[in-house]
């Protein structure tokens, strides 16, 4: 029988031949704050990591407690590690053909986007990779939006592919007439929008295309999916293994964010159904990835924020948190509530006895 993996992210930090570390899951689950900690983790173990926020709630500037833009920051306390944070739906009038008739092209570029869906985005992810693949880092890990979003990102070189299809038939049929409309408003020559057009979305399609093969490479790209011990986040997390299976994107690492462990037993009993609810989740999650690392990392008090912050929550990562032993609750008065019942029970056990003597008598 094989053995068990080990649960902890320490397989990554292994893996020298990573260059793309995705972590997703469902919204609120603290995907920002462990792929922050990832990235922390490998900065110590790789010459130089860049954390990429793809979610248009950024919270990566807040999880570090540093200005971070859509340009690679070096993060404060580091030599080697770096932030950005982009725009995944930007204005695509941002997205510069450039050539003699720029004005136009970068016209025409945007009523396309508006007419093919989930365009936009492709051609705004591609710009992302098309800058990332020039900067030369030895690891990047991706703090993505909720899932939905993250399955668009990962479908986008498909959508660019139908989109370049569309594309390639209004050039056949409308080839000519566009033509005639550039040398009309002046643009001169025999430049054609439709055929620059087409060129700038063939160079981005052949970038994200390189790149997908690399996502499919369990060697190069794996996902890291977090989530907590409920059943939405359960459902979720499984509904996106499955989809990760579909694209051929490797994934054997969980990590269930927020367990309790309380300090005290008996406290409270809000708290210790939550502590029920979560352990029979944790139950399900060892039975369902059972092949997979399962990284459990505690609830605070306070929230994970700022480096040092950041550094030592990032230990859980690697070796598994052991939390202290739970102290029994004490009642008003200094007895411990277990000490009280026991208490009782003897009186009452003596009492019976004493009756049951008397019956005899």
């Amino acid at each position: 029988m094989a053995a068990k993996p080990e649960p902890t992210l320490q397989n990554v930090l292994d893996q020298q031949s990573l260059k793309w570390i995705f972590v997703g899951g469902k919204g609120g689950v603290g995907k920002t704050t462990c792929s922050s900690s990832l990235a922390v983790q490998l900065a110590g173990v790789r010459d130089s990591v860049l954390i990429i926020s793809t979610d248009p709630a950024h919270n990566l500037s807040d999880a570090f407690r540093q200005k971070l833009t859509k340009t690679p920051t070096r993060v404060e306390g580091f030599a080697n590690l770096y932030a950005m944070e982009v725009d995944p739906t930007p204005d695509l009038g941002d997205l510069e053909l450039g050539g003699e008739a720029g004005g136009l092209q970068d016209s025409f570029l945007a009523d396309l986007a508006g007419s093919i869906p989930g365009i936009d985005e492709a051609m705004s992810f591609a710009e992302v990779m098309k800058q990332v693949d020039t900067l030369d880092y030895s690891c990047i890990v991706f703090d993505t939006a909720p899932t939905g979003h993250t399955l668009r990102l990962l479908n986008f070189p498909n959508i660019l592919e139908k989109g370049l299809k569309k594309l390639m038939d209004l050039k056949a049929s409308m080839g000519g007439m566009m033509s005639s409309v550039s040398r009309m408003m002046g643009v001169g020559g025999d430049a054609d929008v439709v055929e620059q057009v087409s060129e700038k979305m063939e160079s981005m399609l052949s970038l994200v295309k390189k790149i997908n093969t690399q996502f499919k490479d369990p060697a190069k790209t794996t996902f890291v999916c977090v989530c907590i011990a409920e059943f939405l986040s359960l459902y979720e997390t499984e509904r996106l293994v499955q989809e990760l299976a579909k694209y051929e994107i490797d994934t054997h690492n969980v990590v269930i964010n927020q367990v309790i462990y309380p300090d005290i037993i008996g406290a409270s009993k809000l708290l210790e159904a939550r502590v029920r609810m979560q352990t029979k989740y944790l139950e399900q999650y060892e039975e369902l990835y059972e092949d997979f690392n399962l990284v459990r990392l505690p609830l605070l008090e306070e929230e994970v924020r700022g480096v040092e912050a950041l550094r030592e929550f990032s230990r859980n990562l690697v070796v598994p948190y052991v939390p202290p032993p739970p102290r029994v609750y004490r009642e008003e008065g200094g007895a411990a509530g277990s000490e009280t019942e026991v208490a009782r029970l003897r009186a009452r056990v003596q009492e019976l006895e004493a009756q049951l003597d008397k019956g005899r008598a």
